[in-house]
Order: C-alpha cells, then sequence, then structure tokens
C-alpha cells in the first residue's frame, strides 16, 4: 500500500436523480502510483475519474488531494485543476488556435508565465509527445492521436501532482491507439501519478500498479495486475474477464 496518498476517496456517493452511479466509494492512491479503472459499461469509472478534479460533485463522503479537500468553487477550484491534469475522450483542444498556443494558453492564464517562458515550455512538452514539427498547425489538421497527444502535453504543461484519463483512446482509430498509449507508458515509467480509465486490458497490465474493477457504482476488486487478471475473486470479473479477454 502507497506510503504516501496523494488523492484519497472516502465513502463517496454519487447521484443522478435517482440513480446512485457510486456506492460508498473508498479508493486511495499514492504518489507516483498509477490506477488503471476497468469495468463493464455504466459501472460507475468515468464518474469517478471526473469527481476527483470535481468536474462531477458528490453527495457525501469526502475527497482529498494532498491532504486537502477539494474546493468548492472559485479559484481555488481552478488552481486545483491546474494540479490535476485531465485528458478526456475528446480532445477539447481549441479549434482556432495553433497546437503551441493550445498548450500554452492554460500556463499563461492559470500558472501567469511570461508566454515565451510559456511557449518555451510547450515546445519541450511536444518534444516530448514526439509533435514538436506540428506546433504551428491547428488541431483539424492532425490525427486522432496527434490530437490526444496535444492534449497530454497541454495537461502536463501545468505541471500537475497527478493526471486522469478518461477512456483516452476510445475515440480513436485502432492504429493510433498506440502512439497515445506509449506516452502514458512512458509517464507511468517517470513516476508521475495516474488514474487511467480505459478498456486497454494490456495497458492495464503492462503499466498499472494496481487495477481497480468497478461494477454496479461500487469497487468490487482493488488488486494487482497480475493478481486481478490471473486470479480475480468476484464472478463480476471472472465474467468481465471472459468477455474480453480473447483467449
Amino acid at each position: 500500500m502507497a506510503v504516501d496518498p496523494l488523492i484519497e476517496l472516502r465513502n463517496v456517493n454519487k447521484y443522478y436523480g435517482e440513480l446512485h452511479v457510486l456506492r460508498d466509494i473508498d479508493l486511495t492512491v499514492g504518489k507516483g502510483e498509477v490506477v488503471v479503472v476497468i469495468g463493464p459499461s455504466g459501472s460507475g469509472k468515468s464518474t469517478l475519474c471526473r469527481t476527483i478534479n470535481r468536474l462531477e460533485t458528490i453527495e457525501s463522503g469526502t475527497i482529498t488531494l494532498d491532504g486537502r479537500p477539494l474546493p468548492a468553487e472559485g479559484k481555488a477550484l481552478a488552481r486545483l485543476r491546474a494540479e490535476v491534469g485531465m485528458v478526456f475522450q475528446s480532445f477539447n483542444l481549441f479549434a482556432h488556435k495553433t497546437v503551441l498556443q493550445n498548450v500554452s494558453l492554460a500556463q499563461v492564464k492559470v500558472r501567469r508565465r511570461r508566454q515565451e517562458e510559456a511557449d518555451r515550455r510547450s515546445r519541450e512538452l511536444l518534444d516530448r509527445v514526439g509533435l514538436l514539427n506540428q506546433a504551428g498547425k491547428y488541431p483539424a489538421q492532425l490525427s486522432g492521436g496527434q490530437q490526444q497527444r496535444v492534449a497530454i502535453a497541454r495537461a502536463l504543461a501545468m505541471e500537475p501532482k497527478a493526471m486522469l484519463f478518461d477512456e483516452p483512446t476510445s475515440a480513436l482509430d485502432p492504429e493510433m491507439i498506440n502512439e497515445v498509449l506509449e506516452v502514458m507508458r512512458q509517464l507511468a515509467r517517470e513516476g508521475m501519478t495516474m488514474v487511467v480509465v480505459t478498456h486497454e486490458m494490456g495497458f492495464a497490465r503492462a503499466s498499472a500498479n494496481r487495477v481497480v474493477f468497478m461494477a454496479d457504482g461500487r469497487i468490487v476488486e482493488d488488486r494487482s495486475p497480475d493478481e486481478f487478471f490471473t486470479h480475480p475473486r468476484s464472478d463480476r470479473a471472472k465474467d468481465f474477464l471472459s468477455k474480453i479477454l480473447k483467449h
């Protein structure tokens, strides 16, 4: 178990109207840990991910980041979102801004960096995700895989303490998935704290410290990838794995 918790959820509950989407969730993510969240559709995985930077509010329970409770709104919330990078299914890039401008914008606006400093940092990160040569292009000129790598660079530019990935490859064509997963694998190797909701079991097996399996709004299993994939304990997990792992 991680000694130094960075993200902690305690007894978290969330409803959409009558629908109880998160049920008594307890989860701790230690600094430098990669936690992959998997489970059938509608199990609450994305909602869980989105509560961590308060894109979704919760009805009860507590969520803390680095020992501090999540702020409700205002400037403190904006600061929190800078501490927790988020990468979505859709890339959410600004269409009318170049790749470089997309990565620099929040650095200037939220982190108050000077433009040239922000641009320098952006170029370093674009280089790191293999896209420095695309800095002057607009998002529409890039493939989906490239746009998602720009979105990752943009989140990293804020120097977050943790990165949340909500099904980052599910909108991509198969041949682009690996280029995005490779950037994520590299981040994992470098010790970035990551919570990743994904259907990519290869990534879960190779890069996760822990696999959290959800079903019906609950965490059913929370174990090492090796244990989970070879000896799932619950019937739900066995059933899920038998459907997705093609033998």
